[in-house]
């Protein structure tokens, strides 16, 4: 077998599948998304043909020609052979300078899918086996069509422009480290986890002395082996938001996967074995899946030890985990249900969205070591269960996919009863994340089987396994009951809000709370309230996803005041007008918000304007005919930062051959943090962004960063960037040297200029800690057509705008927006993670509806005129407040269109034919 030209004589092993024999042989350009052809991120060429490797037999491409991302420069079609090893395909040019790429997990099978197609066709049908979650597609239609969307800029004027991505070249070829990307160290072992096969029971007996017997095995692990240690897998940068109701492994079992044993083996096929011999004894218990029931007199608890104030739990007894409950009445008004009462129109309505899944092409891995410190005095046994085996002096080392690996390092350091200088984290770059990597999921099982067996401990968790185990979207029920006055001001708000967290509370504050938080607080009423319950069930725990609850609340709030509006006979756009707030107001949810939120500007009237003219316009698609059109907007407000601190300390440094060095904490993932972050620095610097290099994300070597979370990589830690390129550039200039000088190389010398000590080594660092925290405001417009006898919606036209401050990078904010519309998109529309009896059912891509290429419209970003006094040079954030006003808009559409208001989230072609069939007949704008 020939690889990107090399000649390869190892032999597949019997039943070995491309993909895997390939990465054996180093070739890491090839990507794990799926193993089961649905995702495309393997994609590799043979014989000229892009080819799916996890389906292909590694024995059918003997004596055969395989291509990588890696060598399709000089050895895919059209490629050089005497080229640069370096060398870049046209394609990959293409997605380079049309930056069509976020998280590039995706990029190296989708460069090969084109360039393996002679003559490629609409992006829908070319890459019908390709999924990005990420972009929404357009960037890489623009690839396609040979648009070029970035551009270098002169030194010093990198802010605000569509600077390419630090990391284009790298990811574009494969060549880019990803968690498990790095070569693999000697001696690596490998985990399989047995999972509960009930939603609820108890281990009353376990025996795992024939699964240490086993061939290759090291280790295996029950629940009398680890710590007795509670903790939570969320994680904040206050360890107490979230309660402490989980261990690492638990003799009482409350969802379908939770692990009941760990096998650690030479390879993986040999500790999936090993759990085949591990004897559990169950006394299964009642589960309880439907929210309402688990909080109801006489419910299984699931929890029924945890307190409020050793493990800040609400009610274990009726398994509520949060609960909110507060009314808000301006002097001189008696509440909300007299408010309700003398309104001149009221709206009651129930809105139910159900468990979506993050979907990160990247499946959750971490790969852990130990490395010599100084004082080493390694103990312990290898393989003896009960103890370590070499951690006097050793330095832990984890690399893990994961958006926080400092609040990482921090909890296994407590888990593990180690001091956090004896533990280091590393995430390399990310494939996607969207809130589902702010857990520590896998990070515990690899360091504690590292501490045991002395050995490297590997773990990268199956497709099914993100489905069936991993937490997911929190399921909510919410009431709205809104009251309005003749001209349409609102007098009353109020949400009952319920939701699901499944079998474990991480997040479950944190969500709840920031989830009746902006959706309440963008309107201005005299009578609010808000009663709030989060609960357990024996389901799929659920987690942090991208707007964090906000966009459960908001689609039902925006439905709500499309129905007001529409029974007073005012422009919905008119009707949010009337009635959000405007600097100076109060943030009121259901009492007025104390802390450090401002107005650091305020885009949202702009907004607004931007969303109704472009309606109006006439652009977008005509409507078929026969089918009903209808128009939908709704708004989104949220904070630009988390509440109750978000800290990180950033270090520019002048290196060795006189570029940048920038190191700060926070991981990419597609967020494009490590390019605003060199555009901040070289913009403060004076330089050409080529003289930045970014080192995120790394424990040992960065400042303290509390993570990529919250949309705060560009606002906290690109502020902290900033500030420290600045003090760099004064220290420079108080040495002599402009740092924008350079010699006839194009860079600094390392003694500058002459008379002048060196400046190579001299530093800058600087902080921040997240506060005051500023608003952002999003606008979404639908125009829809809808077949009533099929129940198919087609998006005419879709339009975002944003209001986020000065734009430091357009190019990469308008792909952000764009994938959050079509990561909304796939919730509103097809996405639904099936549950049954506690079992996930859809726990295949190919059963769970990711938007393709061709389901996903174009989407017209638009963004307001403003510049916000607290962020970088008047920038605001904006990576996951996009997705949050879509869902609503488009049912507000559908209502429109059809005069039934679709108030369940996905609004499949199925269940709205349903609908539709059987409401009366409609009268009046919105639905019923």
């Amino acid at each position: 077998m020939r690889i990107d030209g090399a000649d390869v004589s190892a032999e597949p092993r019997p039943g070995q599948c491309l993909r895997t024999y390939l990465r054996e042989q180093g070739t890491t350009a090839v990507k794990k998304g799926c193993d089961a052809g649905d995702c495309g991120a393997c994609t590799v060429l043979l014989d000229g043909s892009p080819v799916q490797s996890c389906l292909v037999p590694a024995h059918r491409a003997v004596d055969a020609e395989v291509v990588t991302a890696n060598g399709l420069g000089r050895f895919g079609p059209g490629g050089d052979p005497d080229a640069d090893a370096d060398a870049l395909h046209p394609v990959q040019r293409a997605f380079v300078e049309a930056a069509g790429f976020q998280c590039g997990f995706c990029t190296a099978g989708m460069v090969c899918t084109v360039a393996g197609t002679p003559e490629p066709g609409p992006a829908g049908e070319l890459l019908k086996g390709n999924l990005c979650r990420c972009t929404g597609y357009r960037s890489i239609r623009d690839a396609l069509a040979g648009h070029v969307n970035t551009e270098v800029p002169e030194p010093g004027q990198a802010f605000g422009r569509a600077v390419v991505a630090l990391a284009a070249a790298r990811v574009v070829t494969g060549r880019e480290a990803y968690t498990l990307d790095e070569p693999e160290p000697p001696g690596l072992l490998h985990v399989a986890v047995l999972g509960s096969p009930h939603p609820h029971a108890r281990i009353t007996r376990i025996d795992a002395t024939a699964a240490r017997d086993a061939p290759g095995v090291h280790l295996v692990l029950t629940h009398h082996d680890v710590p007795d240690t509670l903790y939570s897998t969320g994680r904040h940068q206050n360890r107490l938001d979230d309660p402490d109701d989980t261990r690492i492994l638990d003799p009482v079992l409350r969802f379908v996967g939770q692990r009941v044993a760990v096998a650690v083996a030479e390879t993986p096929r040999q500790a999936r074995a090993a759990l085949d011999l591990v004897d559990v004894d169950y006394e299964v218990l009642p589960a309880v899946h439907d929210p309402e029931a688990a909080r109801s007199p006489g419910a299984p608890l699931l929890h029924p030890d945890k307190t409020p104030a050793e493990h800040r739990v609400a009610e274990a007894g009726r398994n509520v985990v949060v609960q909110i409950h507060e009314e808000y009445a301006e002097p001189g008004q008696d509440g909300v249900e007299a408010a309700l009462a003398a309104s001149a129109a009221t709206v009651t309505g129930t809105w139910t969205t159900g468990r979506v899944n993050h979907v990160a092409l990247e499946t959750h891995g971490a790969r852990a070591w130990l490395e010599p410190g100084p004082d080493t005095d390694r103990t312990g046994a290898e393989g003896d269960p009960s103890t370590d085996a070499g951690t006097d002096g050793d330095v832990l080392h984890v690399r893990t996919s994961t958006q926080v690996p400092f609040l990482v390092r921090d909890e296994l350091a407590r888990l593990l009863d180690l001091p956090q200088d004896r533990v280091r984290v590393v995430a390399g770059r990310v494939g996607g994340g969207f809130g589902g990597k702010q857990e520590l999921l896998v990070e515990d099982v690899v360091a504690l089987a590292t501490l045991r067996t002395g050995r490297p401990v590997q773990w990268e968790l199956m497709r099914e396994q993100q489905f069936t185990t991993v937490p997911c979207r929190h399921p909510f029920r919410v009431t709205v009951r809104a009251g309005a006055s003749a001209t349409g001001e609102l007098t009353a708000l109020a949400i009952d809000v319920l939701a699901d967290t499944g079998a474990y509370g991480n997040h479950a504050p944190g969500v709840l709370f920031h989830g009746v938080h902006e959706s309440m607080a963008v309107y201005r009423a005299p009578s609010k309230r808000v009663d709030a319950e989060s609960v357990y069930t024996n389901n799929v725990p659920s987690g942090a996803f991208r707007g964090y609850g906000l966009g459960q609340v908001q689609f039902a709030i925006e439905g709500a005041l499309d129905e007001l509006a529409a029974r007073l006979d005012i422009d919905p756009v008119e009707m949010r007008r009337r009635n959000v707030i405007r600097p100076g107001d109060p943030f009121v949810v259901g009492q007025p918000v104390d802390g450090d939120l401002e107005y650091g500007s305020y885009g949202l009237d702009q907004c607004l304007d931007l969303v109704e003219d472009a309606l109006a316009s006439g652009r977008g698609e005509a409507v078929p005919d026969g089918w009903a059109e209808g128009r939908g907007v709704a708004l989104a407000m949220i904070a630009t930062i988390p509440p109750r601190g978000h800290y990180t300390h950033a270090r520019v440094t002048v290196a060795d051959d006189g570029d940048f060095v920038v190191d700060v904490g926070t991981a990419e993932f597609g967020n494009g943090t490590t390019t605003v972050h060199a555009q901040l620095a070289a913009t403060e610097l004076g330089v050409p962004v080529s003289r930045i290099r970014v080192r995120p994300s790394d424990t040992a070597t960065s400042g303290y960063d509390t993570g990529a979370f919250g949309s705060a990589g560009s606002v906290v830690a690109g502020l902290a960037v900033a500030r420290a390129a600045t003090a760099l550039r004064t220290k420079l200039l108080s040495a002599g040297y402009s740092p924008s000088q350079n010699d006839s190389t194009g860079q600094i010398s390392s003694t500058q200029r002459a008379g002048v000590g060196p400046v190579v080594g001299m530093s800058a660092e600087a902080t921040h800690d997240g506060s005051p925290r500023s608003v952002a405001f999003n606008v979404h417009g639908f125009r829809v057509a809808v077949q009533r006898e099929t129940g198919v919606v087609r998006i005419l036209q879709s339009v975002q705008a944003a209001d986020a401050g000065v734009v430091i990078n357009p190019e990469q904010l308008r792909g952000q927006i764009e994938g959050g519309v079509a990561q909304a998109l796939g919730s509103a529309l097809t996405e639904r993670m099936v549950v049954r009896d506690g079992v996930v059912v859809t726990d295949r891509l190919r059963h769970y509806r990711v938007p393709q290429a061709a389901d996903v419209p174009p989407t017209e970003v638009l963004f307001a005129d403003t510049v916000d006094r607290l962020g970088p040079r008047g920038a605001k954030s904006m990576s996951e407040a996009p997705y949050n006003p879509v869902a609503p808009a488009l049912a507000n559409a559908v209502a429109d269109a059809t005069g039934v208001r679709p108030r369940d989230l996905p609004m499949r072609p199925d269940l709205l034919w349903e609908l539709l069939a059987t409401a009366a007949v409609p009268t009046g704008r919105g639905g019923r």
